[in-house]
This record gives C-alpha cells, sequence and structure tokens, in this order.
C-alpha cells in the first residue's frame, strides 16, 4: 500500500463528500487506501459517505476526540508508507498527493511534506511557517504584525511560497508523512485537541533528524476553518490552549508562564474594549463586538 489517507470529520458533510470526490478524481498510479474518521457527526456525515464511498474505512466516534486523537486512529489501523493528513475542508487538484508520495519516494531524509493551499476561489492561502517564539507570538497577541509583518504573518507570503523550501513545519490540512518516521517519533500529541498539533509533530521530527519540505507544486483547495467556525466562542480558547502547550513544552516552563500572562492580560483588556464598543454601537460593529466579548469571556473562562 503506497498511500494511507486519513480525513477527520465532525459535522462537514457536503465538504467531506466534495473531498472525497477529489480524492478518487485526482489519484493516478498509487495503491491508496481512505479512512475517514468521524468525530461524532450529527447531520448524516457518516450515511453519506457510507452510501456514496462504499470503499471508504469508517471510524465512527461517539464523541469529539480532537484532530490529534481522531487522526491518531487511522494512522494506527493504517498500512501505507506515507500517511496523508486530509481535512474535510480541503479537496485535492490534480496531482497533488501524486507528487508528494514521488518527492519523498526520492527524498529518504524527509519526513513530512506539504503542498500549497488555495482559497476555493483560487487566490493564496498560508500553507507554512517558522516554529513560534515569544517574540512572534507577542506580535501576534498586541496587534503589532499588521504594522510589522506582511499580511500572511506569521506564515510566509505568496511571493516567498512559490519555491519548494525546508521548512520548519506545514499545515495539517494536507500533511504527508512517511511511516518509517512516525514510527520512530510516534503520532501526534493528543494533549492538543485541536490547532498546533502539526506544529508539534514537525518540532519532533526535526528534533529526530527528519528534514520538513515545502512542495507548490503540490495545490489543494482549502476553506479554511471549515469545521471550527461551527463554534467560534471556543476557536479563541483553543488556539491560545494549544500555543500555551507548545511553548510549555518545547520551550521552557518560563516562557509558557510569560505567554499565559500575556494572553490573560491583554485579553481582559480586549474583553473591556469590545464590551465598551457594543454598549456604544449599533448593527454590524456591535454585532462583532457581542460576538468577541463571548468569544473573550469564554477563553478568560477556559484558558
Amino acid at each position: 500500500m503506497d498511500l494511507s489517507i486519513i480525513i477527520v470529520s465532525w459535522n462537514t458533510r457536503d465538504l467531506l463528500l466534495a473531498c472525497l470526490r477529489s480524492v478518487y478524481a485526482t489519484i493516478d498510479n498509487l495503491k491508496f487506501e481512505v479512512f475517514v474518521v468521524d468525530n461524532g457527526s450529527s447531520d448524516g456525515s457518516v450515511e453519506s459517505v457510507r452510501q456514496a464511498f462504499p470503499a471508504v474505512h469508517l471510524i465512527e466516534n461517539r464523541e469529539n476526540r480532537g484532530f490529534a486523537g481522531a487522526n491518531n486512529q487511522g494512522i494506527q489501523v493504517s498500512v501505507g508508507r506515507y500517511v496523508l493528513l486530509l481535512n474535510s475542508d480541503a479537496e485535492l487538484l490534480p496531482n497533488a498527493a501524486t507528487s508528494l508520495v514521488r518527492f519523498l519516494d526520492n527524498h529518504p531524509a524527509t519526513g513530512i511534506a506539504g503542498g500549497m493551499l488555495l482559497n476555493p476561489d483560487g487566490s493564496f492561502q498560508s500553507s507554512y511557517a517558522d516554529f513560534p517564539g515569544l517574540l512572534a507570538e507577542t506580535l501576534l497577541l498586541t496587534g503589532l504584525w499588521r504594522w510589522l509583518r506582511p499580511p500572511s504573518y506569521p506564515c510566509y507570503p505568496e511571493e516567498q511560497s512559490r519555491e519548494a523550501r525546508e521548512v520548519d513545519w506545514v499545515v495539517g490540512a494536507f500533511l504527508l508523512a512517511r511511516r518509517e518516521a512516525i514510527d520512530q517519533i510516534g503520532p501526534l500529541d493528543e494533549d492538543y485537541f485541536m490547532y498546533s498539533e502539526e506544529v508539534d509533530w514537525c518540532y519532533r521530527m526535526k528534533r529526530g533528524g527528519w528534514a520538513i519540505a515545502y512542495r507548490p507544486e503540490a495545490r489543494v483547495l482549502h476553506a479554511a476553518g471549515g469545521t471550527s467556525r461551527r463554534v467560534p466562542e471556543r476557536k479563541r480558547a483553543q488556539i491560545y490552549h494549544s500555543k500555551w502547550l507548545f511553548q510549555k513544552k518545547h520551550r521552557g516552563a518560563w516562557r509558557a508562564l510569560l505567554f499565559r500572562s500575556l494572553v490573560t492580560v491583554l485579553s481582559a483588556a480586549k474583553l473591556v474594549v469590545w464590551f465598551a464598543r457594543g454598549a456604544l454601537a449599533s448593527g454590524e460593529i456591535r454585532r462583532r463586538a457581542n460576538q468577541n466579548v463571548v468569544a473573550y469571556r469564554y477563553l478568560l473562562a477556559n484558558f
């Protein structure tokens, strides 16, 4: 078996079916298997996949096990030489998966490879970045990056994403991992429920001596946030918790504490600002302010 494709889904039926159609329409000259790991969907996803794609291996969870946990279920039972993590809100373009497999075949020191992500309209979407440090996180938390960095920050901009290169980490929406590297490094860390799990995986791969590659010729359409937008009040809290976990695990306790303090203080300040804006505004501005108030309250209560 050349390739095991693992697609984690939670209430993304229509996106999931489009994703599966792209898999079977674009992959040639590879022996592959497909696993859909459903995280307790209530939208008929499982039934639709069973009817439309009977060859797909379905793993049905009664509850949401998160991105890392669900992918690990697929990794454990798959047998391919390579494992492709593919978001349910992504669609493979022609030759995307095959080109990554061929690249890893020809580069035995590379443990993970990722491709170029595109928005559904074909425009550029960020696909890789450097490992996060405190300076980068501070710029993001304070919003100063808007004046000091390109719009794609902390990922690299389109101009620098047109050429293949070795990178720190690639986005997990379309990530091909070598089985040998997984066996050496281990699966995804399930302490990350959602977000930053691919950053952690790539970090561990690099520490284990494996290279991480970005290949722009391998392209997918990605409706970013197709799952997380269903629970917007939780998204920010999950992002920051995962970022804190990465700092704690790989950067040391004091940096993790400093990051946590920055998030708490700045989030409290932003909560006050958004509350005031909501009280003084109306229409769309008020709706957006109220949405942010809910999100920051949830963050401060659950971070």
